[in-house]
């Protein structure tokens, strides 16, 4: 009941931010002449972008494919891509994405795959997604920095943050998954003390299934980190995976006819928006993202372009993405069965 009670919440927090988002895009607007250039693109942008999400779901799904290979779980490559859908779907409608990667733990605990592989799974994929936001804004900063100046100097405190709170970020969890001793005398020192303040009750019980689950998932550690060749592997697929995401608003910015920037600028700009929203309490950034992308792109289209083009960046990487990957999470429900 305590869970579906905070789903209904977050449902109602994402609906009510989507129509705060709306309300504020589409305030003023002439929506007929916001139709008039979204119509006028050719069908092939909206299916090339449209795929361009699939595929990035998928580098997730192979990913946790070839890790769970390797710690000898023999799951089809269908159910990996379910993972990955819901993955994504839960994440994009909770605060800070803290949906995502429990609502993956259920449905791969309905494989057989134990809870502690699953998470040492789950958080190296989360590594390689944030590192490479990180690596990308350093490429940023280093290599095109006169972006920084031209483009994003109104709202360069939010890159900055972002990058702090990704490294952060990576950092507490690269010693989570390589240092799981200290892993696990801070996690029971910190149930330790919620027992002294008698948040949680005190359980001898749950120390020792704490301590047990702690085991497995040293031992899956212990596995990776032999591996790692295939982590360097992982981070390429990781690093071609959020490109192409970032692509779509290349995508996006052919579509309406322009050229003066090239294929580099307009996908460094897209990562800078990413970085910046990626840590924040809000479902996929919404609301934040809108308002980054209208700031950031004011100069690259032009005035009659500026809406439509972030309606059709948004709604093909953000709310074409959060469809689909609730059709799949339906699917998933209904196919993953729980294995005895």
């Amino acid at each position: 009941m305590e869970i579906k009670k905070r789903w209904i919440g977050n449902g109602i927090f994402f609906f009510a931010l989507f129509g705060l988002t709306f309300y504020a895009i589409f305030r003023g607007k002439e929506l007929p002449e916001l139709l008039k250039v979204m119509r006028s693109v050719s069908p092939v942008y909206y299916i090339s972008g449209l795929g361009l999400i699939i595929v990035f779901v998928c580098c997730e799904a192979f990913i946790i494919y070839r890790m769970l290979r390797v710690l000898r779980y023999r799951v089809p490559k269908r159910h990996c891509i379910l993972y990955s859908f819901v993955g994504f779907f839960f994440s994009c409608i909770t605060p800070s994405a803290t949906g995502g990667q429990p609502a993956q733990l259920y449905y791969m605990n309905r494989d057989k795959i134990d809870v502690s592989v699953g998470t040492v799974v789950l958080m190296i994929v989360t590594i390689l997604y944030k590192f490479v936001l990180v690596f990308l804004g350093a490429a940023i900063f280093v290599f095109r920095h006169s972006l920084i100046t031209d483009y994003i100097y109104q709202v360069a405190f939010f890159f900055y943050l972002g990058i702090g709170l990704n490294v952060f970020c990576v950092a507490l969890m690269l010693m989570l998954v390589f240092e799981p001793t200290l892993a696990s005398r801070v996690l029971l020192a910190m149930i330790r003390m919620l027992e002294r303040i008698h948040i949680l009750k005190k359980k001898e019980e749950r120390i020792r299934k704490i301590e047990d689950w702690m085991q497995d998932y040293h031992k899956t550690a212990a596995v990776i980190k032999e591996y790692k060749l295939m982590i360097f592997e992982m981070f390429l697929v990781t690093l071609v995976q959020r490109i192409l995401h970032f692509s779509i608003t290349y995508l996006v910015y052919k579509a309406l006819g322009l050229s003066a920037l090239g294929f580099v600028d307009i996908v460094a700009l897209q990562c800078v928006i990413s970085i910046s929203v990626d840590m924040l309490p809000l479902p996929g950034g919404m609301g934040i993202s809108e308002g980054l992308f209208l700031s950031i792109f004011q100069k690259i289209f032009r005035s009659s372009l500026l809406y439509p083009a972030m309606l059709l960046s948004r709604g093909i990487s953000y709310y074409a993405l959060v469809l689909i990957s609730a059709f799949l999470t339906f699917v998933a429900h209904v196919t993953i069965k729980r294995k005895e």
